[in-house]
């Protein structure tokens, strides 16, 4: 029988790139709150859709009703950046909205799809960040929230240690993906292009979803707690070689 899968934040860059790749193995449950976007991957892939927005607790509820008492796979990508503005000056409502949906978002999916992933002796995969190695200017909303994640993925690994559950995380580092930037400067495209100029080779979303396809494939007794995953070009999170510079 097919594994099932749930990913969230399907509708673009590595949450969509991941469901493809485990189209292969699994039937996978597109989950994000564009609803055109993700019935069109679910078509592509021959997997469903199911439009949530993972901040509402009436919405997460009513999906894990739909998803019955099986989930094999669940990964959590949904989540994203907000600014980079100095703390002194920055909208501290972008922190609370970023922590709702990388941290908040996260735990209301776990729970709610817990018994049927114990029930599977399934795998949980948090999508993090590199923000959570090492704060940089700026980054003090994004990183306090992937820090944040993080530490919920290590309580609930040693919770549920014993159990035939696993619980992983991946940390990507530098990835070019259409939104990811965009989204964060606000729909400034020369800003957004800016972050990954002169970088030879970022990261894609593939590169990603490749690997989150190989912790889910590894064998039951094997947890892969976490894995960095960087391009060449950035040795850290302030140390990036540029073309141009």
């Amino acid at each position: 029988m097919t594994g099932i899968a749930v990913v969230t934040g399907a509708s673009s860059g590595i949450g969509a790139a991941t469901a493809r790749a485990l189209s292969k193995e699994y039937t996978v449950y597109c989950v994000a709150r564009r609803a055109e976007r993700i019935e069109a991957l679910a078509e592509e892939i021959g997997g469903a859709a199911i439009p949530c927005d993972v901040t509402d607790p009436v919405q997460v509820t009513a999906l894990a009703a739909v998803l019955g008492d099986r989930v094999d796979l669940l990964v959590n990508d949904a989540g994203g950046a907000l600014g980079q503005d100095p703390l002194a000056i920055d909208d501290l409502t972008r922190w609370e909205r970023m922590y709702e949906i990388n941290v908040m978002g996260s735990a209301r999916m776990t729970q709610a799809l817990l018994p049927a992933i114990r029930a599977s002796k399934g795998t949980i995969i948090f999508v993090t960040s590199t923000a959570a190695e090492a704060a940089y200017e700026g980054g003090g909303g994004y990183c306090g929230v992937k820090s944040a994640e993080r530490s919920m993925a290590q309580a609930l690994r040693l919770e549920l240690v014993g159990e035939p559950v696993r619980v992983c995380e991946i940390s990507p580092g530098m990835v070019h993906t259409e939104e990811f930037s965009l989204v964060r400067f606000g729909g400034d495209q020369a800003r957004a292009d800016a972050v990954y100029a002169g970088v030879p080779e970022p990261l894609v979303a593939e590169d990603i979803a490749e690997a989150i396809a190989w912790i889910a494939s590894r064998p039951a007794h094997v947890n892969i707690d976490r894995m960095v995953v960087r391009p060449v070009a950035q040795a850290a999170n302030h140390k990036v070689f540029r073309t141009n510079s």
